[in-house]
């Protein structure tokens, strides 16, 4: 989580601390919860350490814009202090953030452990199968605690969930019903063991939508003070040098592509941290077998969008706007092409898991009735159209060519799943195969999770609706309407004829626009970049991957707008 980078930078920066404190104990945890080799003291020693050249470069910064003298050290202060807060709550935030992640997978933890039940009451091996069988800090954290658990009365279920009951109190109530489930009798083992699953998704829901609710108002905040008050200020600042206030390009500048953006930076961490649950997009590196790599191509596709973007806005827009075309321009199309291999990959595997349940509620039926899982699958895999059904056909023929089992002809040697990274997959994977050796009882199992996934499916559908409300206006703004306003504006305040005193002792001259519409150009090209990445975060939590090509998209759509807005408005002034 923390790279290596950091982990030099930041003993280095404890070295030019002029005081310490003691560490908070949530700046202990969260860096143990990161698996960090950083100490707590040597962190907070670093945040003092920090502001020392942060203050200086704060200071600097605010000379250079030539900014009076009295805020020139505000600035200072601020960005010193600034920098000390940032490195002293970077772990926290990290930390929350990955948690956040890891809370997305917890129904399907427990689904996978009330599904093992329903074959066998045994609330240790169902929690030994339901943290064998997963891939995320969730998972992790349970077979921890069931290794710690091994020999003794208890399974290290409750302790797993009293570990994460500050962070998901659900998870601790299905917990305790997944226990209770054990010991009751066989008529209403099924209802607990559906209530418990029932809680967690209520649990998840409830607190997605009070997330709903609460950041209504932050992300307004956000798109009044850091989208519509800027812009509206763009059309006024070359009239207010007119009327002979002191503003100037290097104002502009400091204001538009330092101020603001960090305080963006800064609500954009605040709005993401505080998200309770995220579903997160599967997580796949670059270096999957199944990922094609295209750093090459994007590099290339960047270059020439970049030059090609330079020389035609040099030619027909402005010679200022051209850098603009290359750098929102290249920047953006390396980014959308370097993530769109995991983008696409994704999407399939979104296509595989959309039709898992209607899969396993056929093998579940069949199997129920005593038929064996091969068989089962082979009929149901003809019947389930789509991306599923060709999976599971795939796995069928494996079966046949090769002459093996269930869980071989998917995660053998010549298994299907190695084009399918998908962690849902794997698990419905491990539960035919378990299938395969219980037979008949296990139908019941297959058929309750069919149902489960489901519910999952309406869950994650329901919580992205609720939330797109939100996303849409932050994504809308940064690619299209705020470059579209700015644009317009920008070509406005070139079309400002200078201004000749009453006396006529002197004449005004608005501000050069090669400075201002720059300056005005490189921030719409940084809140394209904010602003998208915390619609995608709210929608789905971060994710590289996802992030990088709704950034690169963005970054495209933002440049060109702001450049047509530009072109037109200026032909019609």
């Amino acid at each position: 989580m923390l790279t290596a980078a950091v982990h030099v930078a930041v003993p280095t920066l404890a070295r030019l601390a002029p005081t310490t404190s003691d560490p908070s104990d949530e700046l202990c945890r969260a860096l143990s919860f990161l698996g960090s080799r950083l100490d707590a003291e040597t962190v907070v020693r670093a945040g003092y350490g920090a502001a020392v050249p942060a203050g200086v470069f704060g200071g600097v910064v605010a000379a250079l814009a030539r900014l009076p003298t009295l805020t020139v050290v505000f600035v200072a202060l601020a960005a010193a202090l600034g920098g000390a807060h940032a490195i002293h709550t970077a772990p926290v935030w990290l930390a929350t953030l990955r948690r956040t992640r890891a809370l997305g997978s917890a129904p399907e933890l427990v689904g996978r452990i009330a599904l093992r039940m329903r074959i066998e009451p045994s609330v240790e091996r169902a929690a030994t199968f339901a943290a064998r069988t997963g891939d995320d800090p969730l998972s992790e954290s349970l077979v921890a605690h069931t290794e710690r658990a091994r020999g003794t009365p208890t399974a290290g279920l409750g302790a797993f969930a009293t570990a994460w009951r500050a962070w998901f109190p659900a998870l601790d109530r299905a917990a305790a019903l997944l226990g209770t489930a054990a010991d009751v009798p066989d008529g209403e083992r099924d209802r607990t063991l559906d209530r418990a699953h029932e809680v967690v998704r209520e649990g998840t829901r409830d607190r997605l939508a009070d997330f709903t609710g609460a950041i209504r108002g932050p992300v307004t905040a956000v798109y009044a003070f850091g989208v519509l008050l800027p812009l509206a200020l763009v059309g006024a600042l070359p009239a207010a040098r007119v009327a002979n206030v002191g503003i100037d390009a290097t104002h502009v500048v400091f204001l538009y592509d330092i101020v603001l953006p960090v305080c963006l930076l800064a609500v954009v961490g605040w709005v993401l941290v505080r998200r309770p649950v995220a579903f997160a997009p599967l997580a796949i590196d670059s270096s999957h077998p199944a990922v094609d790599d295209h750093r090459r191509r994007a590099g290339l596709t960047g270059a020439v969008v970049a030059v090609g973007g330079y020389v035609a806005v040099a030619q027909f827009v402005a010679p200022w706007a051209a850098p603009l075309a290359a750098m929102g321009g290249g920047a953006g199309a390396a980014l959308y092409v370097a993530a769109r291999p995991v983008v696409t990959l994704r999407a399939h595997v979104q296509d595989v898991e959309d039709g898992l349940s209607d899969v396993l509620y056929l093998v579940g039926r069949a199997v129920a009735e005593g038929e064996a899982v091969e068989s089962a699958l082979a009929r149901a895999s003809s019947s389930v159209p789509g991306a599923t059904g060709e999976l599971f056909a795939d796995a069928v023929g494996v079966q046949r060519r090769l002459r093996v089992g269930v869980g071989e002809s998917f995660s053998g040697e010549y298994g299907v799943l190695d084009s399918v990274p998908s962690p849902r997959v794997a698990s419905v994977v491990t539960l035919l195969e378990l299938a395969a050796s219980e037979g008949r009882p296990a139908g019941r199992a297959i058929v309750s999770m069919a149902d489960q996934l489901a519910a999952l499916s309406r869950l994650d559908a329901d919580a992205r609706r609720e939330l797109a409300s939100v996303t849409e206006t932050l994504s809308n703004t940064a690619a299209f309407f705020g470059p579209l306003v700015a644009g317009a504006t920008v070509a406005l305040a070139d079309g400002m004829a200078p201004v000749q005193s009453l006396d006529d002792a002197a004449v005004t001259a608005p501000m050069a626009t090669s400075d201002f519409g720059f300056a005005v150009g490189v921030y719409v090209l940084l809140s394209a970049v904010l602003l998208t990445t915390l619609s995608v975060g709210i929608a789905n939590g971060l994710d590289r991957h996802l992030v990088a090509s709704r950034v690169g998209s963005a970054l495209v759509s933002a440049t060109a707008t702001f450049l047509v807005a530009f072109a037109a408005a200026g032909a019609l002034v």
